[in-house]
């Protein structure tokens, strides 16, 4: 859910939402749409049949799914809260939780709803206290534990599949991603802990940005940024429990799907699943339509069915899944919001404990624009 802010305050909340919904994404949005209901209509007899095996599912396996479900947006709130933690503000999980739901619905209910709910989540952290920087920083942090930890399962799932299914062709690029990702993990640390390589990297954004007012800001954003990172020394023992809560929001969403093929009593194609899953959520991320709305419901039938299941258990399963994952989840998540904002507009803003001014930021957060600053500040 995390988007990268740029510019000043209203500029943050704003910039993102304007870019968002393009004329394309109409057009694309139209044909994806347009191709899901015709392939209902061609597939209307698989789904009926589908129907009809929903009806028979089991309330109290149904439930198990539910709190699966529950758990993995329990664990982003988690997430976030500690990445608030590592920053000097503490915030309720309760309240966290209710920011969750809350982005959550929007992301998947408006065009362009990445960026809505970033720009929500984000005006409503600053009610709460949090500093600009550091409440861009957790949300850009948050989505790239996000997207590494969705990669890292997509990784086992296509050696998990071995040579069947699309995930076998895509061996390769996962492979050669993930050396970037070391690569790129490499240069955090360098830049993290060796004075010369900032040096260096340093010199090298100045030119940049003295070429972009955009990029000037942002070197006065990082510039704050990497003091407060300094300030706290974060040692890699901190980010054990956030990457595992970034890995367990997906792993409890997986185990959703799985407990909905348990609940109609389908078996799931165990070697397959995790890939089926991985690219299911990456075609859904890219947020061509509002939820993925037809994207992933295409995505995740036609890949069960490559991985073993029949037409009809397949859809019977991604239906479900679909009802308690996003479906199920859409009210809920409006009340949240709306409580949120109508105690907000009571109380100017609780439930957060800031720390003290130039208190320790989240780590690891490049390309976060926004902080104020002066022109001559000193590399990181």
């Amino acid at each position: 859910m995390a988007a990268r802010p740029r510019g000043h305050e209203g500029d943050l909340t704003h910039a993102p939402v304007r870019s968002a919904v393009r004329p394309w994404w109409w057009v694309v949005a139209t044909v994806l749409v347009a191709l899901a209901v015709a392939v209902a209509v061609t597939r209307r007899h698989e789904l009926v049949s589908a129907v009809r095996l929903i009806r028979e599912v089991r309330p109290y396996r149904l439930v198990a799914a539910a709190g699966c479900e529950a758990a993995s947006l329990l664990c982003l709130a988690a997430l976030q809260r500690r990445l608030l933690r590592a920053g000097g503000v503490r915030i309720r999980l309760r309240a966290m939780a209710a920011l969750v739901l809350a982005g959550n619905a929007i992301a998947g209910a408006l065009p362009g709803g990445a960026a809505f709910a970033a720009a929500w989540v984000f005006r409503r952290l600053r009610r709460r206290g949090v500093e600009q920087v550091l409440a861009g920083a957790v949300l850009a942090v948050a989505g790239t534990l996000s997207g590494l930890s969705l990669f890292v399962l997509l990784l086992a799932g296509a050696l998990v599949a071995g040579s069947s299914g699309p995930a076998s062709g895509l061996r390769g690029a996962v492979v050669a991603l993930a050396v970037a990702a070391v690569v790129a993990a490499g240069a955090a640390v360098g830049l993290s802990r060796f004075r010369r390589v900032r040096r260096v990297a340093w010199r090298g954004w100045r030119r940049l940005g003295l070429r972009s007012p955009r990029l000037w800001e942002a070197e006065e954003a990082l510039s704050r940024l990497g003091r407060q990172v300094r300030a706290t020394r974060p040692g890699a023992g901190r980010w054990l429990w956030p990457v595992a809560l970034a890995v367990l929001n997906w792993g409890f969403d997986l185990a959703c799907l799985v407990a909905c093929g348990w609940a109609l009593g389908i078996g799931v194609p165990w070697h397959g699943i995790l890939a089926a899953y991985a690219l299911t959520q990456f075609a859904g991320s890219l947020r061509l339509t509002p939820g993925g709305l037809g994207v992933v419901e295409t995505s995740l039938t036609a890949l069960l069915v490559v991985y073993g299941l029949s037409t009809e258990q397949a859809i019977a399963v991604t239906l479900l899944y679909r009802v308690v994952s996003y479906w199920a989840l859409q009210p809920v998540g409006w009340a949240c919001g709306l409580g949120l904002a109508l105690a907000d507009r009571r109380g100017g803003g609780t439930g957060g404990t800031p720390g003290a001014s130039g208190t320790p930021g989240t780590p690891g957060a490049p390309g976060i624009p926004g902080a104020t600053g002066t022109s001559g500040a000193s590399p990181p």
